[in-house]
């Protein structure tokens, strides 16, 4: 193991090299076509076994040791946000309105180096490692369509890892939360229909801007009146667009909003209690309503033999006294797709300092060096569990 943590500091400069790369290349879900070539060509140069164009530009890494044994997935997301950099790094981003800025740059360019140094050491392990990168996890979801394109087969995967960054914990901790630990998000679209009119005949009118606060106000009711107290749940309206001019009563309303919980019943329950509640509102004013949901990810929940296992593995990379339970969090991700079919892990790791701007942010930025932590830690959990 200190051999192991000798090669991992060797690879500082590599990882750092790929972690800007691929910062000055961020391409939103589904586009992700400069980002995919750096990494296939980076896997290719490993003697892995590669394949590419999985969910449009999805790429596997599978490094086989030619030893019967199980398989491990590390994985990786792609895509970046559309946002405008602030930074002013000399390796900011070249694509105008985009960035990453939720850290998946550095998400790949751990793995990478993680298949670096796993490459150097597969006589010492046996069964095989698949590194996935995936495509749009910030949306609309590349997991289920790498899923369904068999990225989970061939050969089967029997455990699975990822990391996030993690802003909320101070520099140089990880985080291991074993069962939920991120919750299901999806997103609601509602279109309200109503009698456009003259501001001054409100009589004549089915107010639609008025329905739409009303809807507004009722959804929040699901939380406060229809779900336990004790269960923590989210229904947010993000945005909300009604009316042209002052003296026009609005004939239509949109809004769009998301939805949050750690309850997989409720998670299941979601588009039967908004639809009710719409239906109910628009029925006693007089107004008609269009309601699309889109299911987006299932609570993320991390399997605890695995979690103990990556608990060990990090605490012999930070430290006991760093190794973390990290606050349950309403953001969702898709990795939990994943966790559904093999028993798995996504873990943490902490950079955040005084000053530092959060993730999502136009000025987010964080320690290069960090990123060791996340190389190790997959390094060691893989030689733990195919040893």
């Amino acid at each position: 193991m200190d051999a192991l943590h000798e090669l991992v500091q060797r690879s500082k400069e590599q990882v750092i090299a790929f972690r800007r790369d691929l910062h000055r290349i961020p391409e939103t879900g589904f586009k992700e076509a400069k980002t995919s070539a750096y990494v296939a060509e980076t896997l290719s140069k490993l003697d892995l076994d590669v394949q590419t164009g999985i969910a449009t530009h999805g790429v596997v890494g599978l490094l086989r040791t030619g030893t019967p044994g199980p398989t491990l997935m590390i994985r990786a997301d792609m895509d970046a946000l559309p946002i405008a950099e602030e930074t002013g790094l000399p390796f900011a981003s070249t694509h105008p309105g985009c960035m990453h800025a939720c850290g998946h740059d550095s998400h790949m360019a751990m793995a990478l180096a993680a298949a670096s140094v796993l490459s150097t050491l597969k006589e010492r392990f046996r069964g095989n490692v698949k590194f996935v990168f995936q495509p749009a996890e910030e949306g609309p979801g590349g997991a289920q369509p790498m899923i369904a394109a068999g990225v989970m087969e061939n050969p089967t995967v029997d455990y699975c890892l990822g990391c996030h960054l993690w802003a909320e914990r101070p520099e140089g901790h990880i985080g291991i939360r074993p069962g939920v630990f991120m919750a299901a998000m999806d997103r609601f679209d509602i279109k309200i229909t109503g009698k456009g009119g003259h501001g001054a005949q409100p009589h004549m009118c089915v107010d639609a801007l008025e329905v739409g606060t009303q809807v507004v106000a009722a959804l929040q009711r699901i939380v406060s009146r229809h779900i336990d107290p004790i269960e923590p749940v989210v229904v947010t309206v993000g945005s909300f667009h009604a009316g042209t001019a002052f003296n026009i009563t609005p004939g239509e309303a949109v809004m769009s909003g998301t939805t949050r919980t750690f309850n997989a019943e409720i998670w299941k329950s979601w588009r039967d209690r908004i639809d009710r509640v719409v239906r109910g509102v628009c029925e006693s004013m007089g107004a008609g309503y269009e309601l699309n949901f889109s299911w987006g990810y299932p609570p993320t929940v991390n399997d605890a033999t695995m979690s103990d296992v990556v608990r060990r593995c990090a605490a012999q990379v930070v430290g006991e006294e760093r190794v973390v339970v990290p606050d349950l969090t309403m953001g969702g991700e898709d990795m939990s797709f994943f966790l559904q079919r093999a028993p798995g892990c996504y873990y943490c790791i902490g950079v955040g300092r005084e000053g530092a701007a959060p993730l999502h942010n136009p000025k987010f930025d964080f320690k290069e060096d960090l990123m060791l932590l996340g190389v190790e830690t997959h390094c060691r959990v893989a030689l733990d569990l195919l040893s």
